[in-house]
């Protein structure tokens, strides 16, 4: 009897954990890109990607994000110096690439943007990652 009760909590036990990790998972699928967007992308972009004023374009809703997703990979690791346009707003602020980020990082980041604050802009792999990096190179 203590054999079967033994089983029935470890059951439980792995039951919960299981349900735990699922639960987490649906919460945030892009949890890593979600950290290197706050530790890279938050402090001109905004928490919600809504930019900063007339100076640091939005993310959340941008049509040039939707438009241009064979620049974003070069735009996060070389940055860019030439005005854009978002939303209908030109935007003159140079924006300082990452360099130390990782093809992998930077793959998590995009993912992330592209469907975080009601944007849905599918996914990229981190192979058209890398062939935008190489297209861009320095």
């Amino acid at each position: 009897m203590r054999n079967l009760h033994l089983r029935i909590w470890l059951f439980a036990g792995i039951i919960a954990s299981i349900v735990l990790v699922s639960a987490h998972c649906t919460q945030s699928p892009y949890i890593q890109g979600e950290i290197l967007y706050s530790n890279f992308c938050e402090s001109c972009h905004m928490q919600d990607g809504s930019g900063l004023g007339a100076e640091i374009p939005p993310l959340a809703g941008a049509d040039y994000i939707a438009q241009n997703q064979e620049k974003l990979a070069c735009m996060i690791r070389h940055g860019i110096a030439e005005p854009l346009v978002v939303n209908g707003i030109t935007y003159n602020q140079a924006m300082p690439g990452v360099e130390v980020l990782s093809d992998v990082e930077i793959t998590n980041i995009i993912n992330y943007v592209n469907q975080a604050w009601g944007n849905n802009h599918g996914t990229v792999t981190l192979g058209e990652v890398r062939k935008q990096l190489e297209a861009c190179r320095h």
